[in-house]
């Protein structure tokens, strides 16, 4: 009995080399639609399904292979004597291979289609072949991924047909993409960030180095029906991506995100270590460097703005391992390109996350991110801010929510001077916040906390070194002590009546 393939592909790429070497080797191609004209065009021998089914496409082709005749000749077990009289007994011949890939429904999305648009790239005869042929992978392959081709023609050549480890790798695939398929099917229509159950469909678009350590393995994945900045970047130069790297790299473009000024943003180990707003991009820079010239040796930076020869000049007298941009001028890539290990990230999406994730044993957290600021924001003290005040006392607010818990940073004219976090009291958060500061500038600083003050002590080490407005959410119990203090020294407090925790 002569071996038959089933192909219906949306993806075309390869699939003609393929076609030709199933001919070449003997199998009746069975084929529906777009594909069929497709390979008919090139030249290549194929039948129709209709013309086995004995049933024509119905409903503007929504119905093509959802017939016993295909499905009977997957799902038949070729070991069991009655599943193969049954077929026989019906006319149908076993299927032996099965090509099939999806209607492009992760592409379309956020395209702009409309609901009724967006349905029809709603694939139902594909996973159901797909899902028939993997659940029968003991007799049947089915290829999903146009890379397996090769790897499916090389053992029919070698060895007359496909080993089971490959059919029960190819099935496994199959069950990996219908998953993810339906997942970005569900998500699309239900539109909610908690859903009973929690689907995922994430790509992996590259293995990396390593983990956080070298003895960790990792792979990067994106999201297939969601963008947003750290999703088709373009990579322009540079050693390949580390786990640690990716990490940074969405913080740092996160918090310039958070500016509509000019703002460059400097990271190290997952935590801002230099954030300033400037006049260009040059002296964004020279501002953010300023805050930590130690930390930013090997770090990250970011800008929300196009990057220029001469801020490239100045990135490439340290160490750095990425700079990200939304561009870059033709100048500074050439400049960029003396430091060939050197990082280019080029950034396309803008910010869009709507959920957030942690991974504990067994399980998984998620919450809505953290994307608002209060617009409600109090003067509780005698003292009021100046204007130059309030506008920096909210830049360094920006900053905070960036920043390890316990967060204290400390900033003047639009720079960070001083970034205290991830400690496990507020006082020391805001001692090395200060101290920090003080290095460098000891006049006009305010400092901004990322939760209230539970006890006076913040406002009076505050105080007593010199910060002139503060600004946290309030909120303790013991909140009119930090006011008397900043009323005492005459300083302005404000509160937000936000917290804004980053552990």
């Amino acid at each position: 009995m002569q071996k038959q393939a089933l192909i219906s592909v949306s993806d075309k790429s390869n699939l003609l080399e393929f076609a030709k070497f199933l001919i070449e080797q003997d199998y009746k191609i069975l084929s529906t639609g777009g594909t069929y004209k497709h390979l008919q065009d090139n030249g290549i021998e194929v039948t129709e399904v209709k013309d086995v089914t004995g049933f024509p496409e119905i409903l503007d082709g929504r119905v093509k292979s959802l017939h016993p005749t295909i499905h009977g000749g997957i799902m038949a077990r070729r070991s069991d004597e009655n599943h193969m009289a049954t077929i026989a007994e019906h006319g149908i011949n076993p299927i032996d291979i099965v090509i099939v890939n999806l209607y492009p429904f992760f592409e379309k999305m956020n395209t702009g289609l409309s609901e009724a648009e967006m349905i029809e790239f709603i694939d139902i005869g594909g996973p159901s072949m797909l899902r028939s042929s993997a659940k029968n992978f003991y007799d049947v392959t089915v290829v999903t991924d146009v890379n397996d081709y090769e790897v499916v023609m090389n053992e029919i050549r070698e060895n007359g047909s496909t080993s089971i480890e490959t059919r029960k790798l190819c099935a496994g695939k199959v069950f990996n993409l219908t998953s993810a398929y339906d997942a970005a099917i569900s998500t699309y229509i239900l539109g909610e960030d908690f859903p009973q159950f929690l689907e995922s469909s994430y790509e992996k678009v590259m293995d990396l180095r390593y983990g956080e350590n070298p003895h960790q393995k990792a792979a990067y994945y994106v999201d297939k029906t969601k963008n947003g900045a750290m999703k088709d970047f373009e990579y322009l130069q540079g050693k390949e991506l580390s786990f640690n790297n990716i990490r940074d790299m969405d913080l740092a473009y996160k918090v310039v995100s958070e500016f509509e000024e000019i703002t460059c943003c400097a990271v190290k180990h997952s935590t801002p270590c230099g954030v300033a707003i400037g006049d260009n991009v040059l002296e964004a820079y020279e501002k953010a460097y300023e805050c930590d010239p130690m930390s930013i040796f090997g770090g990250i930076i970011a800008f929300n703005r196009e990057v220029d020869g001469k801020t490239a000049v100045e990135l490439n007298k340290i160490f750095l391992e990425i700079v990200i941009a939304s561009s870059f001028t033709e100048e500074a890539l050439e400049i960029f390109k003396q430091k060939k290990n050197l990082r280019i990230i080029k950034v396309k999406n803008p910010v869009s996350d709507k959920v957030t994730y942690v991974k504990v044993d067994g399980g998984l957290i998620v919450q809505s991110t953290d994307n608002q600021f209060s617009t409600d924001l109090k003067v509780v003290t005698e003292a009021q801010p100046t204007d130059r005040q309030m506008m920096d006392l909210v830049f360094a607010q920006k900053i905070v929510k960036w920043v390890k818990s316990n967060a204290i940073v400390v900033a003047t004219n639009g720079q960070a001077y001083g970034i205290g976090g991830g400690q496990t009291n507020r006082i020391w958060a805001a001692q090395q916040a200060i101290a920090r500061a003080k290095e460098k500038v000891e006049e006009d600083l305010v400092l901004a906390s990322d939760a209230f003050f539970p006890f006076r002590d913040v406002a009076d080490f505050a105080a007593e070194n010199g910060i002139k407005a503060i600004i946290q959410p309030g909120g303790s119990i013991k909140d009119q002590e930090s006011i008397d203090t900043c009323n005492e020294r005459e300083i302005p407090m404000v509160f937000t009546g936000m917290r804004h925790f980053m552990h």
